[in-house]
């Protein structure tokens, strides 16, 4: 109400977007508390639908224990889990921003981490020299670092997890969180028929304007060739 009265934006929280229809120029939605579907028509339609951790498809991968970190939620399942004060090893598959602040806060907690990331360093996007420091940092805390590794599958054995690494050991887990990167959310665009780029996202031009010229799209889901 405050939104809509000071800003006049009429915010529907609550709310799934079922189908774009670009012909007739409507979104079809559904209230998710009662159901209800509804026909908003529009003039021009912006697209945010941003991103999801990419969950690779490796052998029990979709065990309970292995997690994936990108919203409010996530970090409340992590949290649960550490809290109940059981937890004494945790496996980081990634070691990008998340990866590291994931770390970071496992190991306050007292937390024994191992860090596995495919490439030779953390944070692959800045210079070897700069993240030398980076994996000093990381011995110091007590992170068990494995760079060049990459893991195989996950195996659950009663109330742990067994994590396969490509060296041919396993480390033995209360939980795995998967850090290894996001793909743009783009099943909506691509039920609609939009164009898709290189890189998967929704292909927009230098305006943000899509294949379709009422239809702009933003944010972690869009590519730009």
């Amino acid at each position: 109400a405050t939104m809509r009265k000071n800003l006049k934006i009429d915010v529907r929280t609550g709310t799934e977007v079922l189908k774009i229809d670009r012909v007739q120029k409507f979104i079809l939605t559904r209230e998710l508390s009662t159901g209800t579907e509804r026909k908003e028509p529009y003039d021009t339609l912006v697209l945010s639908p941003g991103a999801e951790p990419v969950r690779p498809p490796l052998p029990g991968a979709d065990s309970k224990r292995v997690l994936t970190l990108r919203s409010i939620p996530d970090m409340d399942t992590i949290k649960k889990i550490v809290d109940n004060g059981r937890l004494e090893r945790a496996v980081i598959v990634g070691g990008g921003y998340i990866g590291l602040e994931m770390a970071e806060a496992l190991r306050a907690r007292k937390i024994a981490v191992t860090l596995v990331e495919l490439t030779g360093q953390v944070m692959g996007p800045v210079d070897p020299e700069m993240a030398a420091p980076l994996h000093q940092e990381l011995s110091l805390h007590g992170v068990d670092l494995r760079l060049g590794t990459s893991v195989k599958g996950f195996r659950e054995e009663t109330d742990r997890l067994c994590v396969d690494l490509s060296t041919g050991e396993s480390v033995v887990c209360g939980l795995a969180i998967l850090a290894v990167g996001v793909k743009p959310e783009i099943k909506l665009a691509k039920d609609a028929g939009l164009q898709t780029g290189t890189r998967g996202g929704i292909l927009v031009d230098a305006g943000m304007r899509t294949s379709d010229p009422s239809i702009f799209a933003v944010g972690d889901a869009v590519d730009d060739e």
